[in-house]
């Protein structure tokens, strides 16, 4: 899948219209000889110009000029924003830095099920020897049975929405026939994205020491997702009924811990249209989210925020934060 581009116009030449005609004798000119020593000289300036901008692009992580955003009042040890539309990265800190990227990580297992599921409609079964690791980790769950069926569809909004980790070793098995076969899907996507600083052993984002990436990285796939329309529609949904979950009775709903979080979608100027939360203890508060402003979709990934989602709500302050600058840009 591939965004969209705008063609730049053509600027095509116009025709002039022709010279005044006057009886009076032309007046010769004389060329001015042009002084070696003022070519030389603009030379110079245009070289230190040059070098005075590649080391402000440098220094501001390719922040352009004019009005920026500012991630002065950010809890969050680690952020990037980008403009989705053109990649342009607007501003970051510590972006290419190590971090855990907790149930951030769902996003990639998202990805990978959507680039190899043969249908949405195809039914995946939760395994009853997979929840007594979950429920000793204290891992988010989606609120499936032991043994309990649902459609590949339905399993991505348990996946995405309450950050369920049982839709999401139901799901690896299912397209990769076991987790590890699954482990390897999801590096080899980010490979393929140029995620040089990420690497994946679980589609859950549970604790690992060798589970890890970069809030750049992390940008990118989220961004990368937001192309997938189905992605977009269950990243963008306050909640959904999973009518399909074999042991419900069609009544399991499943609600978007984003949404929750943010209480309204509305920001200044804009509106945050998806999202995916992510903690652990050693993670901190990770949220990546999208938003609209004026036509353009904007990206947003913080990680390492402080508390956790029982005490405090830092990654939607620092969203609310940093989405009400972007009127201003």
């Amino acid at each position: 899948m591939s965004a969209s581009r705008y063609d730049h116009p053509i600027l095509r030449p116009t025709a002039t219209s022709p010279a005044r005609q006057t009886d009076a004798m032309p007046v010769p000119t004389v060329p001015r000889r042009r002084s070696h020593s003022w070519r030389t000289t603009i030379a110079v300036v245009m070289a230190a110009a040059i070098v005075c901008l590649a080391a402000l692009l440098y220094a501001t992580g390719g922040a352009p000029f004019g009005p920026t955003v500012s991630f002065d009042g950010l809890s969050s040890r680690y952020a990037m924003l980008i403009d989705a539309d053109s990649g342009e990265v607007i501003q970051s800190r510590d972006a290419d830095a190590r971090m855990y990227p907790a149930s951030l990580t769902k996003v990639m297992t998202a990805v990978v099920v959507l680039d190899h599921a043969e249908a949405l409609d195809d039914v995946v079964e939760a395994p009853a020897d997979i929840f007594p690791a979950l429920w000793e980790q204290n891992a988010s769950m989606a609120g499936l049975q032991p043994g309990e069926s649902a459609t590949v569809e339905d399993m991505l909004y348990g996946l995405m929405l309450p950050s369920g980790a049982d839709c999401a070793i139901a799901l690896a098995r299912y397209v990769a026939g076991d987790v590890e076969a699954f482990v390897e899907l999801m590096n080899r996507t980010a490979a393929a994205l140029g995620m040089s600083g990420t690497h994946f052993t679980n589609p859950t984002g549970l604790h690992d020491a060798d589970h890890y990436s970069t809030a750049r990285d992390m940008t990118t796939l989220f961004a990368h997702a937001m192309r997938n329309g189905t992605f977009r529609t269950i990243a963008g949904s306050p909640s959904h009924t999973m009518s399909s979950a074999s042991l419900h009775d069609g009544d399991l709903t499943v609600d978007s811990t984003v949404f929750e979080e943010l209480g309204t979608p509305l920001v200044a100027g804009g509106w945050i249209v998806a999202g995916k939360t992510g903690y652990t203890p050693e993670a901190g508060l990770c949220l990546a989210t999208a938003a609209r402003f004026g036509g353009r979709t904007y990206v947003l990934v913080t990680a390492g925020a402080p508390g956790d989602h029982e005490t405090s709500q830092a990654d939607a302050d620092d969203a609310r934060y940093v989405y009400g600058q972007i009127p201003g840009l």
